[in-house]
């Protein structure tokens, strides 16, 4: 089974996960990677790289991520994970445009190849409709995320490199499989509704964009000191995106049957399920429930059907005699 551990480039959220379908077991899947003859072992890339092994070892052992890797995929959870990419995306570019001709980030500055806020709000339409500002807000574990990256784009620029690195090098390895995974084990249409976040369109060879990107970082002008700053903050990316795994676990865990995979809806199928009038106060808790999923679970019982079915034949008959 693929480890996150494997990926040189992996993301902090689940991106570099293959899952067999339907299947316990995900599939092996080798990264290949070209290694850079030319680096060296005091180079910005190569520090991050080996400075947050432990990092992604701890990532891949939370519950979301192992559900992920076994092709364990609530659409309701896909649904939140999507919205905290947006609100995390959007801090960070906001940070990053603040600072595009800061000479501590401005060389890892490629707002048309790499910036993701717009293609996530083709996602939000399409999972949640055209009203979805209305539907959706920025959890605990996000917030605390994004106030980290402002506070680091406005008062640490020199760190921005540590959150942009994380984030778009792993949306261009793994995050790859992670768009076939979801658009496979979630049924989204072929032509990529849904998944627009993995769609880089103004990079035509991932690699050799991940080849410059790491070029650059390594020709910055920082010291020993700044490059282990940038290190510990990308492992506090990894600590911050961790939090919103467990928030989306503890979710996932109180979230019915029905609302995992996209079953029968509690309103219209779309928006925050949390909003419908009849769900209960808290997600999972015991008592009343929904009157839609209680009507959608008695429908298909075989006697209720048997029922409905003599009820139907007995109204056609009704209205055949009456038109005649």
């Amino acid at each position: 089974m693929l480890r996150l551990s494997d990926l040189q480039d992996s993301p902090a959220m689940p991106s570099a996960m293959e899952g067999s379908e339907g299947g316990e077991e995900g599939e092996i899947l080798p990264y290949e990677e070209t290694e850079n003859d030319n680096v060296s072992p005091t180079d910005l890339s190569e520090l991050l790289k080996e400075g947050t092994k432990e990092s992604h070892d701890r990532a891949e052992n939370t519950q979301f991520v192992k559900d992920f890797l076994k092709g364990r995929i609530k659409k309701e959870l896909f649904k939140l994970a999507t919205v905290a990419l947006y609100f995390t995306y959007s801090a960070l570019e906001e940070e990053m445009d603040r600072n595009k001709d800061n000479p501590v980030f401005a060389p890892l500055y490629f707002p048309l190849e790499l910036h993701r806020r717009e293609a996530l709000v083709k996602d939000l339409k399409y999972f949640y409709g055209e009203d979805w500002k209305e539907k959706i807000q920025c959890s605990e574990a996000t917030q605390h995320y994004v106030d980290r990256i402002h506070h680091v784009g406005q008062h640490e620029p020199e760190l921005l490199a540590a959150h942009a690195y994380t984030r778009y090098m792993g949306d261009l390895s793994g995050g790859q499989v992670l768009k076939k995974v979801a658009q496979r084990a979630l049924k989204l249409p072929s032509t990529e509704e849904g998944i627009q976040f993995y769609v880089f369109d103004n990079i035509s060879n991932a690699q050799q964009f991940k080849q410059l990107y790491r070029a650059r970082m390594n020709a910055l002008d920082l010291d020993k000191n700044t490059k282990e700053r940038i290190v510990e903050e990308a492992n506090q990316a990894f600590r911050f995106n961790m939090q919103v795994f467990e928030e989306l676990d503890k979710i996932g865990r109180s979230l019915t049957e029905a609302a995992q995979d996209g079953g029968f809806p509690g309103h219209d199928g779309k928006g925050d399920l949390r909003k419908c009038p009849y769900y209960a106060d808290k997600l999972g808790k015991a008592g009343a429930g929904c009157p839609y999923h209680t009507a959608a679970a008695l429908a298909k019982q075989p006697l209720v059907q048997l029922i409905l079915a003599a009820c139907v034949a007995v109204a056609a008959g009704a209205v055949a005699w009456y038109i005649m």
